[in-house]
């Protein structure tokens, strides 16, 4: 019992978030495809936790500097394939404004961090699986800001150089918060860790707020409006 509502209240502070991020979008995005993008995020997490369990061996092994190659290594697997999941969601006709980027990032985000959060609670137990999805929610759908912001910058005709910054920024974010987190616990290495997650906070709001005063000066898309008016006549 106890194990079971650790796994529910995982998934009920996840979708809380899910909610906290979407609200934000002036113009909403379907459902289905909101949908379709956090499987596909439970998926990313799914390949990239396979691709992870080789790298165990590192660690053990005589490769100078192993411990921190790991930790970069996985960063650019998780935040590669969450970056992948998000990008599902362009080729759609739904995807017509900037905060798109942000909405289907960080919801791909979420996807992954469910997934991670549910094996984590059943490998380790319900206490350790609470205070791991209290941390990692957040902090996954924070990783994936610089992404999300990179990709709603293709409705300003931004190159592929602004998506791969996007992505490689997230990657130094989620290595950076996970070589701090396993670090130590001393006054020095919190005090860093507060630093990076407050940076990503200001990062989040930031490229939210710029995404809202874009949709408030230049309307809904004429795709959005069409569909609203198709669900009227419904």
């Amino acid at each position: 019992m106890t194990l079971l509502f650790s796994l529910l209240s995982s998934a009920a502070l996840t979708f809380a978030w899910l909610w906290f991020f979407v609200r934000r979008d002036r113009h909403p995005e379907p459902l289905w495809l909101l949908a379709r993008t956090f499987a596909w995020g439970m998926l990313a997490w799914v390949i990239a936790a396979a691709l992870e369990t080789s790298l165990g061996r590192l660690i053990i092994s005589p490769v100078p500097f192993a411990a921190a190659l790991v930790v970069v290594l996985t960063a650019l697997i998780e935040e590669g394939f969450k970056f992948v999941a998000a990008t599902t969601a362009i080729t759609e006709l739904s995807f017509d404004e900037p905060m798109d980027g942000l909405i289907y990032a960080v919801t791909a985000a979420l996807g992954f961090a469910l997934m991670e959060n549910a094996t984590y609670t059943l490998g380790f137990g319900s206490g350790a699986g609470v205070w791991h999805a209290v941390l990692a929610t957040l902090a996954h759908a924070l990783f994936s800001a610089p992404q999300g912001y990179a990709l709603g910058g293709l409705h300003w005709q931004q190159g592929r150089t602004w998506v791969v910054q996007g992505l490689i920024l997230s990657v130094v974010l989620h290595a950076v918060f996970n070589g701090l987190l396993a670090g130590g616990s001393s006054w020095v290495h919190l005090l860093a860790l507060g630093v990076v997650v407050a940076l990503m906070v200001a990062l989040a709001t930031r490229y939210y707020l710029t995404f809202e005063a874009h949709a408030r000066r230049y309307g809904p898309s004429a795709y959005f409006l069409s569909e609203q008016a198709r669900r009227a006549r419904q």
